[in-house]
């Protein structure tokens, strides 16, 4: 699978509304067929930074940057930015979340 991690750095007058501003692209996101899963999380040290988690089966990445969603994301979201995104993308092995050894719930 593709597994990729972005941070972004909304400008303060953003932050509040971003999670609207992102609700398309993430619903349609979430709805292509090789979507694994996008999860948007709020960083609790800076609450203008917002990390998105996602993983896509490995031949599914190049229709997700091609599509309508994505294009117009990319489009519509460097005004609300205080810079470029930060990203990590990796093919990694497996096709979802492991648990965690060191950690056990019964």
């Amino acid at each position: 699978m593709i597994f990729i991690v972005v941070k972004f750095d909304v400008r303060p007058e953003h932050a509040e509304t971003w999670m609207d501003h992102v609700a398309a692209f993430t619903e349609a996101t979430r709805a292509e067929s090789g979507n694994l899963w996008f999860d948007w999380s709020r960083s609790v040290e800076n609450p203008n930074e917002y990390v998105l988690v996602e993983a896509f089966k490995d031949d599914a990445a190049e229709a997700h940057v091609n599509s309508e969603h994505f294009k117009t994301f990319t489009a519509e979201t460097p005004d609300k930015l205080t810079s470029t995104p930060r990203i990590i993308s990796r093919q990694i092995d497996g096709e979802g979340w492991d648990e965690m050894g060191e950690i056990s719930v019964d």
